[in-house]
């Protein structure tokens, strides 16, 4: 599986940005897409994650502000809302198959700053 990720970029606090990740490859054998994201000296979180069944699953620093969605299972969104500047990070696209473990796309910076 590959993922190719857009969307980042720099945005004010409040302000909003969609990312997106296209899968290609063995895509029907993806069970969870998702999103994670690494700021300077922190350890790699969870954002959201959403299931092949669409079940959805948030980051509780998130929760309420962001949406995950997905089309079919080739493309993968987050919607981020009421973006704040704890919400600066480098993000990273993830596929998980149950049969061959965690696939990761090239990450995206986001940045909120004024």
């Amino acid at each position: 599986v590959q993922l190719q990720a857009s969307g980042g970029g720099l945005v004010q606090p409040g302000g909003s940005l969609r990312l997106s990740c296209i899968a290609s490859g063995r895509t029907v054998a993806i069970d969870i897409m998702g999103w994670f994201r690494q700021a300077p000296g922190k350890q790699r979180e969870l954002v959201a994650t959403i299931t092949s069944g669409g079940r959805s699953n948030y980051g509780d620093s998130v929760k309420g502000r962001f949406t995950i969605s997905k089309n079919a299972n080739k493309t993968v969104y987050l919607q981020m809302n009421s973006l704040k500047p704890e919400d600066t990070a480098v993000y990273y696209c993830n596929a998980y198959l149950i049969s061959y473990g965690d696939f990761w796309g090239q990450e995206t910076q986001v940045t909120v700053s004024s």
